[in-house]
């Protein structure tokens, strides 16, 4: 078969460069057809409650909203809004800007402006993480097509695509842990002198993403496992971390953990401390007592690295110092919160499963064991619907991929890539058992992020091992009608809203809660919202 007559040729006519510009450009003109000029109100939950937080914050006011808790959310749109008030750009950048119910015109123009700047910050995010995503998929496997079409798959997945346009505190929370699982991943295939800075900047990110959204907890629990089928005997330290030279980076990366672990120790006795937690309405997991399933997560990580260095040939001195930088990694990245301290934040954050508790379905059966399992065994029955699609149609076009990852890890079997199908198992089950939690919340189109790239990830690692079924008859018609569909399907969750007509109003449920000093005009006036 010539090179033109390729299938990964054809789905990828653009190259590596071209490709991934081409996606970001495509996303750009959907933000812009429907996204950008709905009006300001459509996406209230949540941009009016980042916002919100953002102009009360830039007033010299504190933060008032804590759920999950949005923190680097608020606080870059914080900065946002200040950077942009700099240039001229913005007026409505504080909440003393922004005119009162009263002048209706006024408040809706000051209101649209901000949300219009917020999201843009929305899109300038999804870019980023776009582009960083593309920088890692090139590192996981061996030909730069396979890379493109996860880019492709990714940048038009469901929740992707849904976060470039509102203000969420999923898109930093979930992106930040996937691009710390691919780090993982690239550092696991291959040792490199650098390897325990890499794990550190991984645990960064994951205590990052956990200081936005407390669901990060169910990823950063998974990934020490999804790690560990992911090394090969390329996997064995290098010479340096054999040489009693080695022990002088333990000891500077030692010094890192120290100070890292003295700056966030405040913040993990004030989360954990009962006095707090009570004022926060939060109840213990396990035991009565706070901080008990923390210990056993640590505990995980710690077994997962020592069991990954005993299978892949790890010295002792690159495993202590990969544990050292884990430390410091989570450390820096708590040590965060103290950014814009306040306890709320630290609360929610040090206790994550106790805070998604009380958003579930039904909290009194989440309390007990076996309730919990009741409800995680409705789960994978509701996330198994939806992956069919048909029982469960819905805008997440990236389902779909199962169809083929399944079929794809029994051929693996078959020729005896069984360290392909157990990567790709496992990440098809971390998908699946997260879902399952997320269904009790519905499975909001949101929080298709958290998963989605790990099915996509599985796919990149099969395709890539069994890359000769790329050119069996029917790929390229099957590739192409694929990708036409998930471009068409991400797209309909954002057209849905735009086009919407419901008013605002259900926002008055909670305007006084979550924005105590922003009075909205038709939660004000009888008068209703304001015509489009």
């Amino acid at each position: 078969m010539t090179k033109a007559a390729d299938p990964l040729d054809r789905l990828t006519p653009f190259g590596w460069r071209g490709g991934v510009a081409i996606a970001l450009l495509l996303s750009f003109v959907s933000f812009v057809v429907v996204g950008y000029f709905t009006v300001y109100w459509r996406n209230a939950d949540m941009d009016f409650m980042v916002i919100y937080n953002a102009l009360a914050m830039n007033d010299g006011g504190a933060q008032a909203f804590f759920d999950h808790p949005a923190y680097l959310t608020i606080l870059s749109v914080k900065a946002w809004f200040a950077g942009l008030h700099r240039l001229g750009l913005l007026d409505a950048w504080t909440l003393s800007a922004i005119p009162s119910a009263a002048d209706r015109i006024g408040f809706d123009a000051a209101m649209t402006s901000a949300v219009h700047a917020g999201r843009i910050a929305a899109l300038l995010t999804a870019a980023a993480i776009i582009v960083a995503f593309a920088f890692l998929a090139r590192r996981l496997v061996s030909d730069w097509r396979i890379a493109m079409l996860g880019v492709a798959a990714f940048t038009f997945s469901g929740g992707v695509q849904m976060h470039l346009r509102i203000l969420r505190s999923e898109m930093i929370a979930a992106s930040f842990c996937i691009l710390a699982l691919m780090i993982l991943i690239a550092a696991a295939r291959r040792a490199c002198l650098a390897r325990p800075l890499a794990i550190g900047v991984a645990a960064l990110l994951c205590m990052l993403g956990l200081t936005n959204k407390v669901h990060a907890i169910l990823l950063i629990a998974a990934i020490p496992v999804l790690v560990l089928p992911f090394g090969s005997a390329a996997s064995a330290s290098v010479a340096f971390w054999r040489t009693p030279r080695a022990w002088a980076a333990v000891l500077i990366a030692a010094v890192a953990a120290l100070a890292a672990a003295m700056s966030a120790w405040p913040l993990i006795a004030a989360g954990l401390d009962p006095v707090n937690t009570a004022a926060a309405g939060l109840k213990p997991l396990l035991s009565g007592r706070f901080g008990v399933y923390q210990l056993g997560l640590l505990a995980v990580i710690a077994a997962s690295t020592m069991l990954f260095a005993r299978l892949w040939r790890v010295s002792a001195a690159e495993l202590l110092t990969a544990v050292l930088a884990v430390v410091a990694g989570a450390g820096l990245g708590l040590s965060a919160l103290d950014l814009s301290y306040d306890i709320n934040d630290v609360v929610v954050v040090l206790n994550p499963l106790e805070k998604m508790i009380t958003y579930v379905d039904a909290p009194e059966a989440a309390g007990s064991l076996s309730g919990a399992i009741g409800l995680l065994l409705s789960g994978v029955l509701g996330v198994i619907r939806r992956y069919t699609f048909i029982l469960q149609p819905s805008a997440r076009p990236t389902v779909v991929l199962t169809w083929l990852i399944i079929p794809g890890i029994v051929i693996a079997i078959r020729r005896g890539e069984r360290q392909a199908a157990i990567q790709a198992t496992l990440l098809m089950l971390a998908a699946v058992g997260i879902d399952a939690l997320g269904v009790r919340r519905g499975l909001k189109v949101e929080y298709f992020v958290f998963t989605d790239p790990l099915i996509i990830i599985a796919g990149m690692i099969l395709l890539d091992r069994l890359v000769d079924l790329s050119l069996a008859r029917f790929a390229y018609p099957i590739g192409a009608t694929l990708l036409v569909l998930h471009v068409g399907i991400s797209q309909a969750e954002p057209v849905k809203m735009a086009l919407k007509r419901k008013g605002p109003e259900d926002v008055c449920e909670w305007n006084n809660y979550y924005m105590p000093r922003l009075a909205l005009p038709w939660c004000a006036q009888p008068n209703g919202p304001p015509r489009t």
